[in-house]
């Protein structure tokens, strides 16, 4: 078996995995679609509040949500003995938790890219304004992903985890944050988005060339 075929296998399985634990995927789109619906049922009908606050209000919202999970990415495989197989495999280990963190991904982020239209509605923001929302959380949720795998690997074993990891990804997020819902505030004021969407989509080219290697060599360090 060649290793793209190993690499394809690895992301059905994974799929498989958090398929089967459906009840995490389906809190996390419910955690979103309710701290997103809270604001508008909070500060009133306000059009142009509405308006105003919605970018950084979606952006946050998906950017809590992506932390639900990020305790559970290396956990059972690390319960079960997984990782130390994929430490020996031909792949690579860095290959395979790239791999991981597209399956993580596809599960938790891009529901999120595709659900978030439809809750921008709830802040009165045009369809072009939409448009840069959907387009901003398709660069950004997988560099939310890239990064939260060096911090769920580096926290990997140890006690309150899921606490810990909040504490060492969310400064990393910040810039993130910054450039997506700029994008999205930027396009809702009528000015263009392009370049905070720059920034964003050369954040995500340096994610995705070094967070995989990151998770990997901290994988290492927890599997010795």
């Amino acid at each position: 078996m060649n290793t793209l075929a190993i690499l394809r296998c690895l992301l059905w399985r994974d799929i498989q995995l958090v398929l089967r634990r459906r009840s995490d995927v389906v809190a996390t789109l419910f955690f979103f679609m309710v701290a997103v619906s809270l604001f508008p049922l909070g500060v009133g009908a306000e059009p142009a509040l509405l308006q105003a606050i919605g970018p950084g209000v979606l952006w946050v919202a998906a950017l809590l949500s992506a932390l639900l999970s990020l305790g559970r990415l290396f956990a059972a495989d690390f319960a079960d003995g997984t990782l130390e197989q994929l430490l020996l495999s031909p792949v690579g280990l860095s290959l395979a938790v790239a791999v991981k963190i597209l399956a993580h991904w596809l599960v938790s982020g891009l529901p999120l890219v595709l659900l978030a239209p439809l809750l921008g509605l709830q802040f009165n923001l045009p369809a072009d304004v939409l448009w840069v929302l959907a387009l901003s959380l398709l660069l950004g949720t997988p560099l939310l992903s890239l990064i939260g795998a060096i911090g769920a690997a580096l926290t990997l074993g140890v006690r309150g985890a899921g606490v810990l990891v909040a504490v060492l990804v969310l400064p990393l997020y910040i810039p993130v944050l910054i450039f997506g819902a700029g994008a999205v505030a930027a396009s809702a004021s009528g000015m263009n988005p392009e370049g905070a969407l720059s920034l964003l989509a050369a954040l995500l080219v340096v994610g995705l060339v070094f967070a995989p290697y990151a998770a990997a060599s901290a994988l290492r360090v927890a599997l010795e």
